[in-house]
């Protein structure tokens, strides 16, 4: 080997680690002081809770954690973070030389001709082996950063499924969450369809006796044989939608449809009376669709770097030793030595404008990138905003429901009275009756919404952000 071989591989290596492409800089979003609907900043967030002290129904802690363990959806989502944390493997893998050996035999025949003395023709053949075995290895040298950033382009696709993963992991809390809220709100409801079809079958009842005995008016059975039906279908919708519900957790948590156990509707909805937010900044560092959405752009920006690599030739460096005998056996031990190195390089000279094409348009992916995560952030910043809206507004409704109940309660009660000492027809009875009970409806429903903007808050906010996989999966 000539003496300038070795100096100029060394000075090549040190070369290579001078170009490492475009350097990431994370994009400035504009952080507003405070979320709309928060009075001011608040140094604890909701998020930093734990998901099993949001939600304290032991029943509901039981399904998060079977969804987290089962939810099909989950799986996949894992099984893809696999997928991409080897794939990073197979791209690092060119940063070290690869080597393999080579053998082979070979058996050649020649066939000759000569005259001896007595002048007559003789033809000879004869047989030649050859055997070679040796090592090869091959090596591309990483001079302009085309390696590095195809591995960092690798990297940041792996940490962007595990950011999904991790966001799906919050979702499918939020979802059971949700759902199991939803479910205990219609049990609500039932009980409250129950007590207006047993009211309506009283009704019903009452004037279809004294239409009988020619006291009361067609009018008045009819009517109330109208609310009845009309109560039941209430009742029969009620039913219908428990058992989608109940089929919808069982998706989530990775059973066939059935029953769900929950806590009785009597109990109500853990809602926290406060609901703190935290600081807007905090937000770009624990929402995980935030923080894929900053892989995303780390991944475009490698691949801007493998662009502007791919204009520079690509250097490499091959070598061969072995050894070659015409006998096998005396392969390993013969002196009949080879090797072999090798400097390569190729690049290109004409592409009719390809690389141009190729790297505008990695340049045009990370300009995408980049406009997704600001998108992504504002986004975030609406639906903190828009939870804390909701739950200001829907606690002031419910008050407001709750004293509607409260006086349409009383309605009927003076109603009956009134009724009962003959002061007024049965009438007013009904017709109490029929504003009371959608009135409870609606209390109840506000007293859900009421929960689930919790669930949405929380997610908003990354809940669960300190929590590492094993503590979120399994709970305390």
């Amino acid at each position: 080997m000539k003496r300038g071989a070795p100096i100029l591989l060394v000075a090549t290596i040190l070369l290579s680690g001078c170009f490492r492409g475009p350097v990431y800089k994370r994009p400035v979003v504009p952080v507003p002081p405070t979320f709309r609907g928060q009075a001011s900043a608040d140094s604890f967030s909701l998020a930093d809770q734990a998901w099993w002290n949001i939600y304290s129904d032991p029943l509901l802690e039981d399904l998060i954690k079977e969804a987290l363990k089962n939810n099909y959806d989950l799986r996949t989502a894992i099984a893809h973070t696999q997928e991409a944390r080897a794939y990073v493997g197979v791209e690092r893998s060119a940063y070290y030389p690869s080597v393999g050996f080579d053998s082979g035999a070979q058996r050649d025949l020649g066939v000759y001709k000569f005259r001896p003395a007595l002048d007559l023709p003789t033809v000879g053949a004869s047989t030649h082996e050859l055997f070679v075995g040796g090592l090869s290895t091959a090596w591309e040298i990483d001079l302009w950063g085309r390696i590095r950033n195809t591995a960092a382009a690798a990297n940041a696709t792996y940490l962007g499924t595990e950011e999904a993963r991790r966001g799906l992991m919050l979702s499918l809390v939020s979802d059971v969450a949700a759902a199991y809220f939803e479910l205990v709100e219609l049990d609500r409801r039932l009980e409250l369809a129950h007590q207006s079809r047993d009211a309506f079958q009283a009704t019903y009842k009452l004037f279809s006796e004294r239409f009988g005995a020619g006291i009361g008016s067609k009018l008045q059975v009819t009517r109330a044989e109208s609310a009845l039906a009309a109560a039941q279908t209430t009742v029969d919708d009620a039913e219908r939608q428990i058992a989608e519900k109940e089929n919808q957790i069982c998706i989530l948590v990775g059973r066939n449809p059935g029953a769900i156990k929950r806590s009785p509707p009597d109990l109500g909805l853990n809602t926290p009376p406060i609901v703190p937010a935290g600081i807007p900044s905090q937000l770009l560092e624990r929402r995980p669709d935030i923080r894929q959405a900053e892989d995303n752009l780390r991944y475009a920006l490698a691949n801007v770097g493998v662009a502007n690599a791919n204009f520079f030739p690509r250097i490499g460096l091959t070598t061969l030793f072995g050894r070659v005998s015409t006998d096998l056996s005396s392969l390993t031990t013969g002196n009949s030595d080879i090797w072999a190195l090798a400097a390569s390089a190729s690049g290109p000279l004409f592409t009719g404008g390809r690389l141009t094409q190729q790297r505008r348009a990695a340049k045009a992916v990370f300009d995408q990138a980049k406009f997704q995560y600001s998108q992504s952030a504002l986004r975030a910043f609406q639906e903190v905003s828009d939870a804390l809206t909701a739950s200001q507004k829907l606690s002031d409704i419910e008050e407001q429901q709750k004293h509607e109940v409260r006086a349409l309660t009383e309605s009927v009660a003076i109603a009956n009275r009134r009724y009962r000492g003959g002061l007024a027809s049965y009438y007013e009875v009904l017709e109490a009756q029929e504003l009371l009970y959608p009135a409870e409806f609606s209390l109840s429903q506000t007293s859900r919404d009421r929960s689930l903007v919790v669930v949405q808050l929380y997610k908003a906010l990354g809940g669960s952000w300190s929590l590492d996989d094993t503590q979120f999966a399994n709970g305390h």
